[in-house]
């Protein structure tokens, strides 16, 4: 009976998908905010190649 209480207040089953989730997260927004940083840096970058045919 003790053992059922104490898996009540103890539930570690979606501790891993969250994990995950918050880790995936924090992933987007350095991306986001390393796309932000160096958009013109990319810009003069793709406008500088040019395609020859």
């Amino acid at each position: 009976m003790l053992k059922k209480m104490k898996d009540l207040v103890v539930q570690e089953e979606g501790q891993g998908l969250v994990e995950y989730g918050l880790i995936i997260g924090l992933v987007a927004v350095g991306c986001i905010l390393a796309l932000t940083t160096l958009k013109g840096s990319i810009s003069t970058l793709l406008s500088g190649i040019k395609f020859t045919e």
